[in-house]
């Protein structure tokens, strides 16, 4: 408000230059007035209240104790208001159309869902697992694998869907599940990473499952309903697989776009058809029921007609026989025709296993009571091309013509027990049928354990034995009925027609299909509308009762792409669910042995055990499968995992590996606390002391850079500051300053924590740093600043006195010291350095930090070229010879590669340049005194500080703006003296000449001789030897205990490192930090 009244020109430069700075200010000055925004899933209040509520609050008598924080605590009727008034609408749960007519201003009130468990959660997981697999594949798997290996998929698999339904209604129950149902579930728990990777496979295996249920139906209606319907013809049988898929594609087109338009009208059209398709599900079932049981007295007619022991296919000829009867002759039958030369009864024109071979017919449902059971208990695996045999059956081995190969039964994949596994799996993955849709349901904590488990615990019933104990062993292993006049092989086992199970089948695999299709759009779009994808935000888009119209649309793309495929045993989606499955296992588990306070399931039966061995099936069901579709599967997802942490948004839903982290690190810290670490273990844990101009911004970066080279990623960085002032008051500028430092540390790839503290004198604040700062054994050992330049030129001597009583506070508390002088020049991080020096000045044994450091900088690439060099000074009665070689003798222990050069130092005389020097010093020292003595000179200074208060109340560590009175020695006054001789005194004190005589007649003292003596020696020794080394270390020297000479210290070290471009003063914690020992 000043700067505008009083100099508008002036403010508008100033906000020109730091507009980011003061946004970031204000906006942290308001959240200092109204309290932190949280996200919305960190706070219990669903939802808002209007202002007369709000002032209701404000103005009742019975809290007004409590009236001032009304708006950020409200009263606990408003809280149970709001929470009754919360209901999970979401995406594609509104049922409720815009009105098409002109005259329809205003939209239909949202509804709310009203799905129950019976009608959302089990009789989708009914229709998903009662599916294609079941009607289509399970016969045959029981052919081949026989009862005993078939009993043992549907349990792995029954097993590892059981366990993660137990596992998904713990989480489900855990809290509101709102749109997203699984993807919902695991993010939540193990944080958006693990959430968008497994969502994203979790919508692949749904998109392409929805794809399997459609080419399930499309086989359905072109092999056992509607034969003629199709397209392209094989001229020859080998052609016509091809033909057949080329067919499946065109239908699978067709009716994947059908069924996208359904969806899109809206869901609750997909839940009419639903009970229609389940209907025919459950007939379905309870006809094949009923056909077992009539086929322990009256089992149905299908024979199958064998040459020899080989299956033939039953629609290619009339009658089971080589020859037949017309009158009283005997004449070929068309089975001859189709193994001989047409019109011809001779033998030589045969093929040769026809002629050797017997024709004979065996009943393909021989029924309950037959004993076929036993046939049938071990498996008969395949290979691609191999004809169905039946063991029992004579045979004359014989070699038979190709070109009469279409005339067996053969089969058309190669077959092993993994194969199987990942074909009957997508069969088990309807447990999440009903949590993908959590969105429709009206109370998803109570629907989803009950219709999961209670749909598979009814599909559990349907046992593999009935299949086995009815069905003759070559029908079950013929996949597509050639056996049996091309009928539907659980179809014959049916009462009272085969078409039931046809019919029902169809409609079952087209409903499975809508279930998929309706559920995977919605998932996408739960991941979209997280924000945790950039690239997928459009797709969180959608209708305006929220239908997700641009999810839908990728999701039929996808789904083009696995009717493309046009294989049924081909399209591979169950690996996507199991990794679901597993991530669901995880989180289960992960949440339960954290034992977090908000894990409070209403679902009781689970346990952390249960939830690994499900993790553990599922990844053992992915490997026994298919390994390289399982490597693949997860090379994918941890792709998305690695994009969404460096590419996505930052969430925080306080999941569980957030508490894992912590749990981890909580038991990391205890163990530190046994002891300090062993010395091969030490490294610099740096605590890294920053300066903050007026504007927030870091005075000195290159720091930050110089810590970022030294630490390169490893051990503890923290970075702190300090700012001058009232916490109450400052407590936004210290958030504004949080947030520049840490802006900085990102740009100087610094790994760490910021730290900043509020103080009413810097010093202070520095000192709380230093005492305060890290964790247990996670504390740093290690104290880096920068020089405080001009304090030669400043009057004020809270600068250096400040730089002096950290260096004091930090040998005090046994921490090494790192200041690096004239820090601007040294390198970024993008720079490198390809020759040249780093020169280490060994004066005096300090811990062997000197030798730990250049090691340490030399693992950066800036660094990394530079070479070592170790000099050490000899005194005159030193061996200097002996000296060089017991130190490369050391540095060879040491395993560290430097040059080795001892210089002698012979004692001189005190030269006249240094006494001089010397006597300059104390006389500034002098005469800065008796200025600040100077009563008119405190008033200045005083008046100084509080006009900088009044424009900025912000200090920064180094600052001129603590406030320090340097008491005056009280006035003599004669009791004798009158007004004026008391006055011309007083003008004769503030004039003294002879203060000035007494400066000019100063004799220095002999300790600071000797000292800038020895500074002024060593400083012509370094810059004779480093004046071009990239780098120079040199121990720094302590400062005096006497702290009248504290001045005098920082003229000592501005000597020791006159003419050095980059020097750092190292000084040692008092602990070795470097071992000859492995």
């Amino acid at each position: 408000n000043y700067l505008t009244i009083t100099k508008p020109h002036s403010f508008n430069c100033w906000f020109a230059k730091n507009k980011v700075v003061f946004i970031v200010k204000l906006k942290c000055f308001f959240l200092s007035l109204i309290g932190h925004g949280n996200h919305k899933e960190d706070s219990p209040f669903l939802s808002s209240t209007d202002a007369a509520s709000k002032k209701n609050d404000f103005y009742d008598k019975n809290l007004a104790l409590f009236e001032e924080e009304l708006d950020i605590r409200p009263k606990v009727s408003s809280l149970l208001s709001r929470l009754v008034s919360y209901t999970n609408i979401t995406q594609g749960a509104k049922e409720h159309e815009e009105e098409e007519s002109a005259q329809a201003s205003r939209r239909k009130t949202p509804k709310s869902p009203n799905m129950g468990t019976l009608m959302g959660v089990y009789l989708p997981c009914l229709q998903n697992i009662f599916g294609v697999i079941l009607f289509l594949r399970l016969t045959w798997i029981v052919g081949m694998a026989g009862i005993m290996q078939s009993l043992l998929i549907v349990l792995m698999c029954c097993s590892c869907t059981m366990l993660t339904a137990i596992s998904m209604s713990a989480i489900a129950t855990n809290g509101v599940v709102p749109a997203g149902g699984a993807y919902f579930m695991i993010s939540r728990s193990l944080g958006p990473e693990f959430g968008g990777a497994v969502g994203l496979c979790f919508y692949l295996g749904t998109t392409f499952a929805s794809a399997m249920y459609i080419l399930g139906a499309i086989e359905i209606f072109l092999k056992y309903l509607v034969p003629q319907a199709a397209i392209f013809h094989a001229t020859d049988p080998p052609g016509s697989d091809s033909a057949m898929l080329n067919n499946m594609r065109v239908y699978g087109t067709i009716c994947l776009s059908l069924m996208a338009v359904v969806v899109f009208v809206g869901v609750k059209y997909v839940n009419k058809l639903a009970s229609l398709f389940l209907a025919c599900v459950i007939i379905s079932i309870v006809s094949i029921y009923a056909g077992a049981i009539k086929s322990m007295t009256h089992p149905p007619e299908f024979p199958i007609c064998m040459l020899g022991n080989r299956t033939l296919v039953r629609d290619r000829f009339d009658v089971c026989a080589k020859t037949v009867i017309k009158g009283n002759i005997t004449v070929p039958s068309q089975l001859w025709d189709r193994f001989c030369l047409p019109g011809n009864m001779s033998s030589a024109q045969c093929d040769d296993y026809f002629i050797q071979n017997n024709v004979t017919e065996i009943p393909g449902i021989p029924g309950l009571g037959s004993g076929i059971i036993r046939e049938n208990m071990w498996g008969d695996y395949l290979q691609k091309g191999d004809i169905l045999e039946k063991p029992g059956l004579q045979s004359v081995d014989a070699h038979g013509a190709m070109e009469n190969f279409g005339m067996y039964v053969s089969a058309d994949i190669a077959t092993s027990f993994t194969l199987l596994v990942g074909i009957f799996f997508p069969s088990a993955t309807g447990i999440m049928a009903g949590s993908n849709r959590s969105g429709d349901l009206r109370d998803a904590q109570k629907s989803i354990p009950v219709g999961t488990i209670l749909a598979i615990t009814t599909t559990s019933l349907v046992s593999v034995v009935l299949f086995g104990a009815c069905i003759e062993g070559v029908v079950l292993r013929d996949k597509f009925g050639d056996a049996v006049r091309k009928n539907l092989v659980v179809g014959t086992l049916s009462w009272p027609s085969p078409w039931v199970i046809v019919i029902g089948s169809f409609f079952s695999t087209v409903g499975a299909g809508l279930q998929s299709l309706t559920g995977a759009p919605r998932l996408l779009q739960a991941i979209a509308k997280d924000n945790i994808i950039p690239f997928l935000r459009v797709f969180g888009h959608g209708k305006t009762n929220g239908e997700p119209t641009w999810a839908l649309l990728l999701t039929g793309l996808i789904a083009e792409l696995g009717i493309l495929i046009a294989s049924l045993d081909m399209v591979t989606c169950y690996l996507f669910f199991l990794m679901c499955y597993l991530f669901v296992n995880l989180a289960c588990a992960v949440q339960t042995l954290l034992r977090t306070p908000n894990w409070r399931p209403r679902f009781k039966y689970y346990h952390w055990a249960l939830s690994f061995l499900g993790m553990s099936m599922c990844l053992a069901l992915m490997f026994i499968s298919s390994w390289y579709y399982a490597i693949v599967a997860m090379g994918i997802a941890g792709m998305i995992y690695k994009y969404i942490e460096y590419q996505g948004a930052e969430k925080e839903w306080g999941d569980g590996i957030r508490g894992l982290s912590l749990s981890g690190a909580r038991y990391a810290l205890l163990r530190l606390e046994v002891g300090p670490p062993h010395t091969k273990n030490w490294r610099p844990q740096l605590l890294v002391l920053l300066k903050l101009d007026e504007d927030l911004h870091v005075k000195y970066p290159r720091l930050l850079t110089f810590a970022s080279q030294l630490k390169a990623g490893k051990g503890l960085t923290i970075v702190g500051s300090v700012i001058q002032g009232n916490f109450l008051d400052s407590y936004g500028e210290m958030q504004a300053a949080e947030q520049a430092i840490k802006n900085m540390m990102e740009i100087e790839r610094v790994k760490g924590f910021c730290q900043v503290v509020v103080a009413s004198k810097v010093r202070e604040g520095v000192v709380h740093l230093i005492q305060s700062c890290g964790l247990g054994g996670m504390k740093h050992n290690t104290v880096v600043m920068g020089w405080p330049y001009g304090w030669r030129q400043s009057e004020d001597p809270r600068a250096w006195k400040t730089f002096i009583n950290t260096v004091r506070c930090t040998t005090a508390a046994h921490l090494a010291l790192m200041v690096p002088k004239n820090v601007s020049f040294y390198p970024s991080n993008h720079e490198r350095f390809t020759d040249g020096n780093i020169d280490v000045w060994w004066i005096v044994h300090d811990g062997g930090m000197l030798m730990l450091l250049p090691f340490l900088l030399k693992q950066h690439k800036v660094w990394r070229k530079c070479k070592m060099r170790i000099f050490t000074v000899a005194q005159m009665d030193d061996n200097s010879i002996q000296m060089k070689k017991d130190l490369a003798t050391f540095l060879y222990q040491l395993r560290i590669e430097a040059e080795v050069e001892v210089v002698e130092m012979h004692d001189s005389d005190i030269s006249a340049y240094t006494y001089e020097r010397t006597l300059m010093m104390e006389q500034r020292s002098q005469m800065l005194r008796q200025m600040r003595l100077s009563s008119a000179e405190r008033q200045r200074e005083a008046q100084l500080v509080k006009d900088r208060h009044s424009l900025v109340r912000m200090g920064s560590l180094y600052s001129d703006e603590e406030e320090e009175v340097v008491e005056a020695p009280p006035e003599k006054v004669q009791m004798t003296w009158t007004r004026e001789k008391c006055e011309a005194e007083r003008r004769n004190r503030n004039n003294a000449p002879e203060n000035f005589r007494e400066l000019m007649s100063l004799k220095p003292d002999q300790s600071n001789v000797r000292r800038m003596h020895t500074a002024v020696k060593l400083n012509e020794v370094i810059v004779n030897r480093s004046h071009d080394a990239r780098l120079v270390l040199l121990n720094m020297p302590g400062p005096p205990r006497n702290t009248d000479g504290d001045e005098n210290y920082m003229e000592f070290l501005e000597v020791l490192t006159e003419g050095l471009e980059r020097v750092l003063l190292v000084r040692g914690g008092g602990r070795e930090v470097i071992t000859i020992y492995s």
